[in-house]
């Protein structure tokens, strides 16, 4: 589908650049054959160079900071794909988890007068009027794994990452049948949930999963707190938890980090990780699948269901890229499909919104996968 009229500023403005570019590459090429007599091949040699640069499309890379492993794998996947061989000049910026640091980040991304702005936002809201700067100086943003919550939708390109509710469905699906099958009572299942960055989309969706499974299923969730996607306020927050509620059995941690931490906590208490409920184990379940240790701790039990989701982003927006600068639109939201991996093949297969999606058992060959 062509470019409707209200984007066709991205390839025109593109477009202006390389003119302006190419007019001052002439202007250096003519100034360096003239002085070429002189002795003036560093002249020459400058002017190749600032070709080439200028031909680069350039990307600025708001990333929310380096909280975990599948953020640092996110980041990754961008420097690898925004490469100079691949035609790019990446630029990149890390907020620290801090949303003014972004909103500075993508102001230097204006002032730099970038071509692209590609944001993965700490939190949803709060970006209406720094979008609005950069659709003022018409540089197209594109979001990345979370999203964000503005008036017009218009303020951003599109955007590309995970649906964090459906994961969670996903993976309340399967505890609800992992229960069935085992012959364990819904109102047996004692959840606590670490939850992620509380109002980012990945903890907002899979929380909302959680909770809409809860007062479906009766389960008791016993209580709700952040552990900001990391290994340790996972950790801090499970020792607590476990000081507090003695009757634990079921921990939903919203990332791999928080489970590692969730993990250590249990285990220096003198309690078991495992799936056997119904005999004294905590069962452990995550989401991300990045982390080699937690894809380990499947295959031993330590952690018994993974919801996957997916890094790779980088791919996904030079394709975005590609279709802009040839005059088309692409899709406003894109899905990653992900999958599910588990310890064992009690439940083969989960159900959510009358789509079947199937489950894979952790083996061996499965984790070579992973290396």
């Amino acid at each position: 589908m062509e470019i409707g009229e209200g984007h066709i500023w991205f390839k025109s403005r593109r477009s202006a650049r390389r003119i302006c570019a190419w007019v001052m590459s002439m202007c250096l090429l003519l100034s360096a054959t003239l002085l070429a007599g002189c002795g003036t091949k560093e002249l020459g040699t400058q002017e190749e160079t600032q070709s080439q640069e200028t031909q680069q499309i350039v990307v600025g890379f708001s990333q929310l900071g380096a909280e975990s492993d599948w953020r640092s794998a996110n980041t990754e996947s961008m420097k690898s794909t925004f490469t100079a061989a691949n035609g790019y000049k990446l630029l990149i910026e890390d907020g620290q988890q801090q949303q003014a640091n972004q909103i500075m980040a993508i102001r230097k991304f204006i002032q730099q007068d970038v071509d692209y702005i590609v944001l993965a936002p700490v939190t949803e809201t709060g970006w209406d009027t720094v979008l609005q700067e950069a659709k003022d100086a018409q540089i197209p943003v594109i979001i990345v794994d979370r999203q964000v919550a503005v008036e017009d939708p218009e303020l951003f390109c599109c955007w590309v990452g995970s649906d964090f509710e459906l994961e969670a469905k996903k993976a309340t699906a399967w505890l609800h049948q992992f229960a069935y099958t085992k012959g364990i009572d819904e109102s047996q299942l004692h959840i606590v949930n670490i939850q992620g960055t509380i109002g980012a989309s990945a903890q907002i969706g899979r929380t909302k999963g959680l909770q809409d499974a809860v007062a479906a299923y009766g389960w008791d969730l016993l209580a709700q707190v952040p552990g900001e996607f990391t290994q340790a306020k996972g950790k801090e927050a499970m020792e607590a938890l476990l000081e507090q509620y003695e009757n634990i059995n079921v921990v939903y941690c919203e990332n791999d980090n928080e489970a590692l931490g969730a993990i250590e906590a249990i285990e220096e208490a003198g309690r078991h990780v495992g799936s056997d409920i119904l005999h004294g184990d905590i069962m452990v379940m995550s989401f991300d699948g990045v982390n080699q240790n937690v894809m380990q701790y499947l295959l031993k039990d330590k952690i018994s269901f993974v919801g996957e989701c997916n890094p790779h982003h980088g791919p996904r927006v030079q394709n975005i890229i590609q279709l802009l600068e040839a005059g088309k639109t692409p899709e406003k939201y894109s899905y990653v499909e992900e999958r599910v991996y588990t310890h064992d093949a009690t439940v083969p297969s989960v159900e959510v919104d009358g789509v079947n999606y199937s489950v894979t058992v952790m083996t061996k060959e499965t984790l070579q996968e992973f290396k």
